[in-house]
């Protein structure tokens, strides 16, 4: 997460934001509810850190920011869900159902209750969302194919060593 979000404090590489999918991964292997709490507040201090070391990141702490909690909550409840799945497609369905609802959940906290728009409507914040959904989605979604295909990729070569091994 350090890595991947806010002005990369540890490299000058920008990776896109990694945090959803690494609270889904989290649900799958982490399951306890203190790694969610401690996960929640790596996220925190990353922003905070980056906040007083770059004066060009704008991204404001305040009550919109909040709404990352019931998000980051969402793809750890659907990581849990999940954890013993061996089945892609359920991965899959679970990882796109879980990232879109906390896009939606995300976004609107932010625009509604950040104070930044303070007329914005509802109508209108959704459609300033919609247009961060595609990068957002895509991003979330290439981290969990990658998690998958390295996860499974491990299960294979442990198996075959376990197999040759007997």
């Amino acid at each position: 997460m350090t890595i991947t979000r806010g002005s990369h404090l540890l490299t000058s590489i920008s990776l896109p934001d990694a945090s959803f999918a690494l609270f889904l991964i989290g649900g799958m292997l982490l399951k306890k509810p203190k790694w969610f709490i401690s996960l929640f507040i790596l996220s925190v201090v990353i922003d905070l850190a980056t906040l007083a070391t770059n004066s060009a990141y704008q991204i404001p702490i305040n009550f919109g920011y909040w709404g990352l909690l019931p998000s980051y909550g969402i793809m750890w409840f659907f990581g849990l869900c999940i954890a013993n799945t061996k089945s892609f497609l359920k991965f899959m369905e679970f990882g796109v159902i879980a990232t879109l609802m906390t896009f939606v959940i995300s976004t609107q906290t932010y625009n509604l209750l950040s104070g930044l728009y303070p007329d914005i409507t509802i109508k209108e914040s959704m459609q300033t969302g919609w247009e961060y959904l595609p990068q957002s989605f895509i991003f979330t979604m290439s981290y969990l194919l990658a998690y998958w295909g390295i996860q499974s990729l491990f299960r294979k070569q442990f198996v075959s060593r376990k197999a040759t091994a007997s």
